[in-house]
C-alpha cells in the first residue's frame, strides 16, 4: 500500500488516508449558516474518498468574516446546520474539521466574482480591526487598532467558537494564523507596529496565537488533534521567514498543537511568490523536522503520484488539496488506481468503478 492511502494517528484521531480537503471559502452563506450548498461541496468530497474533509474559514464573530458570504461559528444557531455535515461525513467513514478564522484588516471583502474589493456599511459591509491601524490596500478603509481588552475577547471569541465545533461534531479544527488574516497579522513584523505586550519582540507578536491555541486545547478533549495553518514563509522584504515559523511551530507543539498546516504569503500586498510545482514543501519538510512536529503540505498538489513521493521522501504527514479538490472531488478515488491501491467506493457508485 502506498503511504497516501495509508493511515494516519494523530492523538485518538484515525485517518484512513492522507488526503485532506483543504478550507476553501465559498461565499455561499447568509448571516454565517452553513446550507444545503456546504452539505453538497463537504459531502461530495467524504464520497470522493478524501480521509479528511475542513469546512471553509468559519468566522468566530461577525466582524471576523472576509466577506458578508461567509461561514460562521459565533453563535449556538449555526451548530445545527454543520451538525448535519458532520453527521454526513461521518457515515462515509470520513472525518470533519473545521477551520475557526478571523479575517482583521481583511475582512468585509466582496466574493471574488464581484472583485474581491472591500465593501463599505452600505453594501453589508462593516468597519474592520487589526492590530495596527494599517489597510491592506491603499484605498482600504482604515482599521481600527484593537485594545488589550478587545484582544482578550477576541480570545475569547475563539475559545467559545471551538465549544462549538464540539456539539458541531467535528473529529478536529484548525486555528487559520495565515495568508494575513489577523492572527498572522500579529504575528509579522510587517502589519503589528504595537508597542504593548502583543508586539514589538518575537515573544509578543506570537502572544496572541500562542493564547489562541492555549484557550482551545483548554476546551477541547485530550484525544482530539489541534492543527494550526501558517504562512511559514510571507515572500516579502522585512517580514517572518521559515526560520521565524521553526520557532512558531516548536511554541505551538509545546502548546498542544498536532500538526502545522503550511502555507505561505499574503500578509501584505507587495510579496514576491517564487510559485512551481511543491514550492511550499520544503516549509513543511523544514518544519517537520526542525520542530519535530506533523506537517501538511499544501499547494500546487495535483496528483497521487506527487503526493506519494513528497510523502515517501518524508516530507510532510499529510497532503491538503485545494482547487484540485474543486476540479476534481473524487480525487482519492481515480488516484488510487494510478498507486496500484485498493480503496473501497460507496456502493452506490461501485458500478461504474474500473
Amino acid at each position: 500500500m502506498s503511504l497516501l492511502y495509508s493511515s494516519l494517528k494523530l492523538r485518538e484521531l484515525t485517518l484512513k488516508n492522507r488526503i485532506v480537503v483543504s478550507p476553501m471559502c465559498q461565499y455561499n452563506s447568509v448571516e454565517g449558516f452553513a446550507n444545503d450548498w456546504h452539505l453538497v461541496h463537504l459531502g461530495s468530497r467524504a464520497v470522493g474518498g478524501a480521509g479528511l474533509i475542513f469546512t471553509e474559514a468559519a468566522a468566530v464573530s461577525p466582524e471576523g468574516r472576509i466577506s458578508p458570504d461567509d461561514l460562521g461559528i459565533w453563535s449556538d444557531n449555526h451548530i445545527e446546520g454543520l451538525k448535519r455535515i458532520t453527521d454526513f461525513i461521518r457515515k462515509q467513514d470520513s472525518k470533519s474539521g473545521i477551520q475557526l478564522a478571523h479575517a482583521g484588516r481583511k475582512a468585509s471583502t466582496a466574493p471574488p466574482w464581484e472583485g474581491l474589493k472591500q465593501v463599505d456599511a452600505n453594501n453589508r459591509g462593516w468597519q474592520t480591526v487589526a492590530p495596527s491601524a494599517i489597510p491592506f490596500y491603499d484605498n482600504d478603509s482604515l482599521p481600527r487598532e484593537l485594545t488589550v481588552s478587545e484582544i482578550h475577547e477576541v480570545i475569547e471569541s475563539f475559545a467559545k467558537a471551538a465549544k462549538r465545533s464540539i456539539k458541531a461534531g467535528f473529529d478536529t479544527m484548525e486555528v487559520h494564523a495565515a495568508h494575513g488574516y489577523l492572527i498572522n497579522q500579529f504575528i509579522s513584523p510587517l502589519t503589528n507596529k504595537r508597542n504593548d505586550a502583543y508586539g514589538g519582540t518575537f515573544e509578543n507578536r506570537v502572544r496572541l496565537l500562542v493564547e489562541v491555541t492555549q484557550a482551545i486545547r483548554k476546551i477541547i478533549p485530550e484525544s482530539m488533534p489541534l492543527f494550526v495553518r501558517i504562512s511559514a514563509h510571507e515572500w516579502a522584504a522585512g517580514g517572518n521567514t521559515i526560520e521565524d515559523s521553526v520557532q512558531i511551530a516548536k511554541l505551538l507543539k509545546e502548546n498542544g498543537v498536532d500538526l502545522i498546516d503550511c502555507s505561505s504569503g499574503a500578509v501584505v500586498k507587495d510579496q514576491h511568490i517564487i510559485v512551481d510545482k511543491n514550492y511550499q514543501v520544503p516549509f513543511a519538510e523544514q518544519i517537520k523536522k526542525e520542530a519535530n512536529i506533523a506537517t501538511g503540505a499544501v499547494g500546487l498538489i495535483t496528483s497521487g503520484i506527487q503526493a506519494e513521493e513528497i510523502l515517501q521522501a518524508d516530507k510532510a504527514d499529510l497532503i491538503f488539496l485545494g482547487r484540485e479538490m474543486l476540479r476534481n472531488p473524487y480525487f482519492a478515488l481515480r488516484e488510487a488506481e494510478k498507486l496500484g491501491d485498493q480503496f473501497e467506493w460507496a456502493k452506490q457508485y461501485v458500478r461504474a468503478k474500473p
